[in-house]
């Protein structure tokens, strides 16, 4: 499958113009030409925010193969900057089209992050949800670095098609771009929190809210402790970067010949 030439650049990361479907097809791709590793980023305005004070998680996340608009503000943002995106193409949505389409095609998946008992019962509903999906192993998110080796020569072992790691920035990406080559996994793609949705731990906002781009509301809502300075600080300076990033360009293109 070609690649797309013309990314979309935003607070120094540069975004793959995919829809939801394009990006599924280039993942399946990947998965069907000769083995080689493959890392998939979905960055919303968090990453994007963490990134300007994490040079490795920035380094991760510029070195991702396909790098998608996750999150509503981005979109806007990209579309604000006369660089659109034709759509949000959220990790986890991403993920259960990869996993429903595996199962069409007898793919393999390994799965690592969560707790012992989401990942479990997430192998477990990959059996009725997505039949013909192979879980080539699994393995839950408590560990510390000198685990690392060896659950990535399990992973490597079990050689699957499609690897998620269940696990929170700056982790899911850096892990994934410093171990990429001795993987070589086809398709390896941080998905945060999916795991909980996909598991049935944790309900998803409405869709009524995700098409408005108002999931953050639902989910300040469901763990305001939680999130509440998360999102206050982290959105204050996404719009204050990302707005001066917008005027900037438009008074370069007002002012060019």
């Amino acid at each position: 499958m070609p690649e797309l030439t013309t990314r979309r650049e935003l607070m120094g990361l540069r975004f793959d113009p995919e829809t939801m479907d394009s990006a599924l097809q280039r993942c399946l791709a990947w998965c069907e030409a000769p083995r080689a590793p493959h890392t998939v980023i979905t960055a919303n305005a968090g990453i994007l925010c963490m990134m300007r004070r994490d040079p490795e998680l920035r380094d991760a996340a510029r070195a991702g193969d396909l790098v998608l608009a996750d999150g509503m503000s981005v979109v806007w943002a990209l579309r604000g900057a006369g660089t659109p995106v034709p759509e949000r193409v959220t990790g986890v949505d991403l993920m259960a089209g990869l996993l429903e389409a595996g199962g069409r095609r007898g793919l393999s998946a390994y799965f690592l992050g969560a707790k012992e008992e989401v990942v479990q019962a997430l192998a477990s509903r990959c059996a009725t949800d997505y039949p013909g999906l192979r879980v080539a192993g699994l393995r839950n998110g408590y560990f510390g670095p000198a685990d690392h080796p060896a659950i990535v020569e399990e992973i490597r072992a079990a050689r699957p098609d499609l690897l998620f790691v269940g696990m929170p920035t700056p982790f899911k990406e850096v892990f994934s771009e410093r171990h990429r080559a001795r993987l070589d996994v086809p398709v390896i793609m941080g998905v945060g929190g999916s795991f909980d949705v996909l598991a049935g731990q944790v309900r998803r906002a409405p869709l009524i809210l995700r098409r408005a781009g108002l999931e953050w509301s639902w989910r300040l809502a469901m763990e305001p402790r939680k999130m509440w300075k998360r999102y206050l600080t982290t959105n204050s300076e996404f719009i204050w970067v990302a707005s001066g990033e917008i005027i900037g360009r438009r008074r370069r293109g007002a002012t060019s010949p």
